[in-house]
């Protein structure tokens, strides 16, 4: 198995924990990356969104309903029970935010990456169809609430936005 380049790891792990850690107060806690080989979301509420510059990808960012619930709840300080337009718009703008801030975090090495707007899609079971037939990164996320997983995927230009490097196995991933 490849191993997962940290350098592309590093500034999604960062901004997810930064991102919820401000705007809705929760604690996510990285597991390890793997990648992943279906493409059936993990939870029931999904963020994507498309990448353009150097490479051209796509990240998504999904939730398990009770997570997604608890996140917006606290980013609006509102009890909220349905994934229901304000959640799915929340959700959206946690996908922007967490793109945004990983992007800040490439760009520091040199990859710079534009974003599109981006979509949500709901239920149980949803598939994620990202933009390349790249390797898509997994990066699970655990919170009080329940899981958070990220997932990202290039399509490579000249070596830019490569996920793998080499043939051992995948990095753990840094202490959060």
């Amino acid at each position: 198995m490849s191993r997962i380049d940290v350098t592309i790891v590093n500034p999604f792990l960062s901004a997810v924990v930064e991102v919820l850690g401000t705007m809705a107060q929760v604690r996510a806690t990285p597991g390890k990356p793997s990648l992943k080989a279906c493409a059936v979301a993990s939870g029931d509420i999904s963020g994507i969104i498309g990448l353009t510059g150097e490479c051209t990808g796509t990240i998504s960012v999904t939730f398990s309903a009770r997570c997604a619930l608890a996140v917006v709840g606290n980013m609006l300080a509102e009890r909220l029970t349905d994934l229901d337009d304000t959640v799915i718009d929340a959700v959206g703008e946690l996908t922007n935010m967490i793109s945004g801030k990983a992007r800040q975090g490439l760009a520091a090495s040199g990859r710079i990456l534009r974003a599109g707007t981006p979509s949500v899609i709901t239920g149980r079971g949803h598939r994620i169809r990202h933009c390349c037939d790249g390797p898509v990164l997994a990066l699970s996320f655990a919170t009080l609430y329940g899981p958070i997983t990220v997932e990202v995927c290039f399509m490579d230009k000249d070596g830019c936005c490569r996920l793998t490097t080499g043939d051992r196995d995948p990095a753990d991933a840094p202490p959060a």
